[in-house]
């Protein structure tokens, strides 16, 4: 494919590409924005990747053909997500400044928030604005379970505004697109989906010494199944929902094996990282859950490829990319069918999708794909094989298409 786009403004306001996933608000947009900045920039794209300023504003090169940002907008220091409505002018006027000069072809906004700071560009410099919107604010509340805090109006409205006004949205799921047609009112056509990819060197099936390596960094037993979820700790994820399954599985069988939580707590969610370790002393399973915080990608890799299983219960995924991860290095996955997990989960080839949120289900099935080896093994040889399906390369070779199809 010729390159008819050679320079593009990747903006995420609220969290810098580079913050390491599963901290603070760090999650799989982060690693979505520099998977394909980087294919974007093989393939002759410059990618100039803008982000709200948490220190020093500056300049920096991330790889060959890409640029890391940081603006200054609103007070110094980190900012509250509650609070950073409250900086997207000033956050969009330092992208208009910035793509005066740059020249951008096109700007891509990842999340409501960039997206509201960079329209008035789009519009005043005539550039193509094309979204992203990572989560939505409809979908997380339709699928929220109880007790959850709604999405602000603010977002929904927003979201709602953006949908109608950019040349091109990119759903990562069908699930996603049928949300934001359906619930938000983006035209369909230019709604387009493009699954996210997946890094197959780092993610893979690991050799025994290392997955040995792994359990003595973590401080976790030789031999004793690892079951993981991995995320930023809060009430979305559905953390309780592992830890209540761990005991009914303890009940069920006599044993448990280790459970893995591997993330840190969404800054606003300390109490429920409290709730999950009363909640697990209540239930005598308190030794049996390992907080190991947020992991660099490759101990993830590693991590993920020691587990026997990895778990997904969240109430709303647009895709899933751990599940995705999960299955390239070779561990099963069970997860909610929910949202865009059905995407991101192949129904008996990457693991098994579950439509009920009652731990004692759970429990059987971690148990049984515990238990028989045999499955397993099978299990994990199919999920590489779905896994490999999925790259930053075909993503980026997809959002070409789109790119060029909105160019003025």
């Amino acid at each position: 494919m010729s390159v008819t786009v050679e320079r593009v403004a990747m903006i995420a306001m609220h969290t810098s590409p580079t913050a390491q996933p599963g901290t603070a608000d760090a999650g799989g947009l982060n690693v979505a924005v520099l998977g394909i900045a980087a294919e974007l920039a093989i393939r002759g794209v410059h990618v100039d990747l803008l982000t709200r300023a948490t220190g020093n504003p500056g300049v920096s090169e991330l790889i060959p053909g890409v640029t890391l940002h940081e603006l200054a907008a609103g007070p110094s220091g980190v900012l509250e997500k509650a609070r950073m409505p409250e900086v997207t002018d000033e956050f969009g006027e330092a992208i208009g400044r910035l793509a005066r000069v740059r020249n951008y072809d096109l700007l891509h906004a990842h999340y409501w928030l960039s997206g509201i700071a960079a329209l008035p560009v789009s519009i005043e410099l005539a550039r193509p604005l094309v979204q992203n919107f990572h989560t939505l604010g409809a979908m997380k509340n339709s699928l929220a379970g109880e007790g959850q805090s709604p999405e602000p109006v603010q977002r929904i409205r927003s979201e709602m505004f953006l949908a109608t006004q950019v040349d091109a949205i990119i759903a990562a799921s069908s699930a996603e697109a049928t949300a934001l047609i359906d619930d938000v009112g983006a035209p369909p056509d230019r709604t387009w989906i493009i699954p996210p990819g997946v890094d197959l060197d780092m993610f893979s099936p690991r050799a025994v010494a290392s997955h040995a390596v792994t359990r003595t960094s973590l401080g976790l037993e030789p031999d004793r199944p690892i079951v993981v979820i991995a995320g930023r700790v809060q009430p979305l994820k559905g953390h309780e929902l592992a830890v209540r399954a761990l005991a009914e599985l303890h009940r069920l069988r006599g044993w448990a094996p280790v459970l893995v939580i591997a993330g840190e707590v969404t800054p606003g969610d300390e109490a429920f990282a409290g709730l999950l370790r009363t909640l697990a002393a209540e239930l005598g399973v308190a030794a049996d859950v390992r907080f190991v915080g947020a992991l660099h990608r490759d101990a993830l890799a590693g991590l993920l490829a020691a587990a026997a299983l990895t778990i997904v219960p969240s109430f709303s995924e647009t895709f899933g990319l751990v599940a995705l991860e999960s299955a390239a290095s070779g561990t099963p996955v069970l997860a909610y069918r929910a949202g865009g997990l059905p995407e991101a989960v192949a129904e008996g080839t990457s693991g098994l999708l579950l439509g009920t949120r009652e731990p004692r289900y759970w429990a059987t099935e971690m148990a049984v794909l515990i238990e028989d080896d045999d499955r397993r093994a099978a299990l994990g040889v199919s999920a590489r094989g779905f896994a490999e399906r999925f790259t930053w390369g075909a993503a980026a070779t997809s959002l070409l298409g789109v790119y060029a199809g909105v160019k003025r």
